[in-house]
Formats: C-alpha cells, structure tokens, sequence
C-alpha cells in the first residue's frame, strides 16, 4: 500500500502549503478575527486541496468545547425548513461543527425539553429552535437550555430575543402592493395556518396594505401550506360568490392548488384573476402559468443562525438581538390588470 495516500493531512502541512505558520492555521480553523483576508483566503484554499480535517478531539481539549451545534425542528418537512436545515449543516460544517438534529411535533414547553435532552444540552455548544409557530416562549426555552446559548429562527419579527427572521410583513407587502398597482381592486387571500408567525404575519400585511390603499381586503380563507389546502381553499373563495380578480396565496405549493381550481371552474389566470405566490421555490417559475411570487433566501436564513450562535458560544457576551432578512418579490406570468 502507498503510504502517501494515506497519510493524515496536518495543520503543518496547511501551513507549510499555504506559507504561513501553524498558529495562523490555527487561528483561521478557529475563526480568530486578527487574520488579514488575504491570509485567510491562502490558508482556506490551502486546506481545501489538502481535503484537511482539523482534529476534533485536540480542539475540544483547547477550548474546552464539544464543537457540536444542537437543532431542535418543528416540522421541518415543508420547503423552507427543510432548506434551512441543509444550509444549517453545510455552515457548521465549514465552521468546524457538527450538527445533532431532533424534531418535534409542536412547541409546547414538554416536547421541546424533551427534545433538548434527546440532544444532549450538556454535551453541545449552543442550540439552534426552528420554531415558526406559537408555542414556547423565550424564557422558557432559558430554563429549559441553562447556561447553554440559543438562537431562535423564523420566530415572531421584533421580538427582542435571539434570533434571525425574513420579515415576512415586509414580503406580504410588497405582493398585494403588486396587484393594487396593477389596478386590482378585489383582492382575496389565502393565508397559511394562523398558529404560525409568518403566516400571521402575511395575513395581517395583506389587510393593512389594503386598508393603506383605501380598499376593503377582499374574502380569507385559511389554508396549511400543502397544495391540496390551496386547491380546497380556492373552492371555499369561489363558493362564496364574490367576484376577486386578484389572489394573494400565502405559499407557492398553495398557490399551485389554487391555480389548479380556478382553471376548474373556468377562470384564466392571469386574464380573469391574477395570483400571487410566496417563497419561490424551485418549481415556481415552471408552473402553468409561471407564478408572481416573492422569494425568501432559506440559505441566507439557515447561514446566518448558524454564524450567529456560533459568535454567541465563543463570544458569550456579544448582546442579544434579532437578525431581520428581507425577501424579493419575482414577477413572472401569474399577474397582470384586471380586464
């Protein structure tokens, strides 16, 4: 056997490659802010043709810290936690952690406390609460996690706790503002379930925008995220006999059902009623027609909590604060005036 192939790749070798010494090396693994950019840049391109894996276990012993990021879930099998989750594990990664998930089936004070000791408060760093709906609150989740630091992600916008967020008030905005500058004046709504932050959120930006412009919101009905919620939803709007010609739909995959009905019932979109989407995912731009909506950065939203607890866990006394993204609207074929 070559024994060159199989040689453990070491800091020195990192260093020697990239022309630094081995504490640069160090330095750059540990995310220490006195390293020029371009160092860093050298001994990052350096690591990555070497394929380097810093030793876990030495650096454990350094600084005392398991270099292990708990996160607890709450359903994360729609789109954009499922995508939050995937750039989460990708950030700790390049970061030097790993990454122990446990879901939960609602936020309640038991569930979560249990799922905290499923992922061993004690033997992580810091913790991660996807935690989009109403549920446990901030001092609850102090209790329950200790000494140990937390971020909360897509949680209630200008709560004064830690966490990152996309300002969904913002995104909702922006979409029915779309269709009253078109010149829609009956808009209808499809929110997605009210126990959730964003989707109050949205649903309450809906009814201001409109009020804002002088008009009445036009008739709600409450969907749960799934395309069949949205076809269901559609067909209640529809049954209820007023005339929209404009549909604000609280996600894409709702949005993707309610085409569906309104194509049933012989109405074109955007011709008859122009509709609107939010989150933008992969297979928006290819529905039939393709749709309008308003894009939320997952990545960003999951890079972000990420880099945030990690400079809570080696900076404990950075101050706490909410992180807030902003979405960008996309306008595609699903809209267009009324006529």
């Amino acid at each position: 056997m070559d024994k060159s192939n199989t040689k453990r790749i070491t800091l020195n070798d990192v260093a020697l490659l990239a022309g630094v010494s081995s504490q640069t090396v160090s330095r750059v693994v540990n995310n220490h802010p006195y390293v020029s950019e371009d160092t860093r840049r050298r001994v990052l391109t350096a690591i990555r043709k070497l394929n380097y894996h810093p030793n876990r276990a030495a650096r454990s012993l350094a600084t005392r810290r398991s270099c292990t990021l708990g996160v607890i879930g709450y359903d994360i099998t729609f789109y954009g936690p499922a995508q939050m989750v995937t750039h989460i594990e990708q950030t700790a990664k390049r970061r030097g952690y790993t990454v122990i998930l446990a879901t939960v089936d609602s936020m309640t004070l038991e569930e979560v406390s249990q799922a905290v000791v499923g992922v061993g408060a004690n033997a992580v760093d810091g913790l991660l609460f996807i935690s989009p709906v109403v549920g446990v609150t901030y001092n609850d989740l102090v209790n329950v996690c200790g000494s140990v630091p937390f971020v909360q992600i897509d949680t209630e916008l200008f709560a004064n706790v830690p966490s990152v967020v996309i300002d969904q008030r913002y995104g909702s905005q922006i979409a029915t503002q779309h269709l009253i500058d078109l010149g829609h004046r009956v808009i209808a709504e499809i929110s997605g379930p009210l126990t959730w932050y964003g989707a109050q959120a949205r649903h309450t930006s809906w009814r201001d925008t409109l009020l804002a412009a002088g008009l009445q919101p036009g008739p709600s009905v409450e969907g749960d995220w799934t395309a069949r919620s949205g076809y269901e939803a559609a067909k209640r709007l529809l049954a209820q006999g007023v005339r929209f010609t404009a549909l604000v739909v609280g996600n894409d995959q709702m949005a993707l059902g309610a085409l569906s009905a309104l194509r049933e019932h012989g109405l074109r979109v955007p011709e008859d009623v122009s509709v609107v989407g939010f989150d933008d995912v992969p297979e928006a731009a290819y529905f039939s027609p393709p749709l309008t909506t308003v894009r939320q950065n997952f990545a960003a939203l999951g890079e972000q909590s990420v880099e945030y607890l990690i400079t809570l866990v080696e900076k404990p006394d950075t101050p706490v604060h909410q992180r807030v993204l902003y979405p960008q609207f996309v306008e595609r074929q699903s809209t267009c005036p009324p006529r």
